[in-house]
């Protein structure tokens, strides 16, 4: 019973196996298919289209007076030559260069004042919050009382030891009772030195509960209470930390796709759009970027520095355009009228024959493509009449009539 059970599992994984291939097959046998097809849908265009003209000559010498009826109306546009940009678009914000956040230089501690407020302009170095430094007070004192009897302890060893020398010189006492008093001399001096370290030390302890700016700027935020305790992890905290922001620098972060890494370099135009200031725009250049592509999202940063300015704020959504492409004095057309077919892509002009109009079918290069105008590399030199409207349903040699 088993071994049927495991046959009839093993045909049935066969045939589900057979079936995914058949469906690949059948998939691609139909997208092959319809390439077929439009390969001869094209061709039977092509041949309907000289069709048409040759039954249109043929009407219009039968019947000179139908000429006008056959005649397609379109609008025309005169190529120019002119300057074409092309930009890749990205997101990007406004962010400060300098921005930092306030902590106490110690352990920390409780507040006991806080001397700025929120969005006043600081310099660095000055003082922001005072922290409360009753302990470390009281440790300066303790260590200064006893710097004054080792003080005394030192005064009299090296007495001591200074008579004793003058009493060795008299040759009076031993040489062992002068090196004694020049050890214990020592020593005293040695503890005075470390007290004397002791209240510096202390006195360190007392300046740590004083908080200074870091940086100039102004204050963005101020989340410290008195009473509150304050200390460097805190300190980084929006919730409960003093955030101090440089609006002097700043700059326009980007984060860009790494299939533009060969488009873009340390010097390239940047046309920065401020949406929230009515679409202020501002020109830059790229001064900083990264040489790190980001595993997780594949991009990498690209800077640019922004003129000082009171509305500008970090954070700020910024549309950032990156001029990858620049091509003086070219032709450029709408990229709607230009056409493709399997020859590649052309447009129609219209064309002066014996005072007549005639539409001509033009195959053209093309180029770049950004902000409705494709650049045309060759076929076209300027000045030609090109056909803007009802150009979807002419043919090469057709009668034109113009608006």
């Amino acid at each position: 019973m088993n071994n049927l059970f495991k046959i009839s599992l093993t045909v049935m994984t066969a045939a589900f196996v057979v079936a995914c291939g058949s469906a690949a097959k059948d998939k691609k046998g139909d997208v092959g298919d319809l390439k077929v097809k439009l390969e001869k849908l094209k061709k039977e265009k092509t041949g309907l289209e000289t069709e048409i003209r040759q039954v249109e000559e043929q009407i219009v010498k039968a019947d000179p007076a139908s000429a006008q009826q056959v005649m397609k109306l379109v609008a025309v546009d005169t190529v120019r030559v002119q300057d074409f940009s092309h930009y890749i678009e990205l997101q990007g914000k406004v962010d400060a260069k300098n921005v930092a956040y306030v902590a106490p230089r110690g352990p920390g501690g409780a507040v006991k004042a806080i001397y700025v407020t929120r969005g006043q302009n600081v310099r660095k170095g000055q003082l922001i919050l005072k922290l409360d430094d009753a302990i470390a007070r009281q440790q300066v004192a303790a260590a200064q009382q006893a710097i004054a009897g080792l003080e005394a302890q030192a005064k009299l060893a090296q007495s001591v030891y200074e008579r004793q020398q003058n009493l060795w010189r008299q040759n009076i006492g031993t040489e062992v009772q002068v090196l004694q008093a020049k050890t214990n001399a020592e020593a005293a001096q040695s503890q005075l030195s470390a007290a004397r370290a002791n209240v510096r030390l202390a006195q360190e302890q007392v300046s740590l509960s004083n908080v200074y700016a870091e940086i100039s700027g102004t204050i963005d935020e101020l989340n410290v209470k008195v009473g509150e305790f304050f200390s460097p992890g805190s300190a980084s905290s929006e919730r409960s930390g003093i955030r101090i922001v440089n609006t002097g620098d700043l700059k326009v972060l980007v984060n860009v796709p790494e299939n533009y890494l060969s488009r873009m370099s340390v010097g390239t135009e940047l046309e920065v759009v401020l949406p929230e200031l009515n679409n202020r725009v501002v020109s830059t250049r790229i001064s900083s970027m990264g040489k790190f592509i980001d595993p997780i999202n594949r991009t990498f940063f690209i800077e640019g520095k922004l003129p000082a300015d009171k509305d500008f704020r970090p954070n700020q959504i910024a549309h950032v355009k990156v001029l990858d492409y620049k091509s003086p004095a070219t032709v450029a057309v709408p990229v709607n009228i230009v056409q493709s077919d399997e020859k590649g892509k052309y447009l129609y002009i219209m064309e002066i024959v014996n005072g007549k109009k005639i539409a001509r079918k033009k195959v053209v290069n093309v180029g770049e493509a950004y902000g409705g105008l494709i650049e045309i590399k060759g076929g076209l030199t300027g000045g030609e009449l090109i056909i803007t409207d009802g150009y979807q349903s002419v043919y090469d040699g057709q009668a034109l009539a113009t608006t």
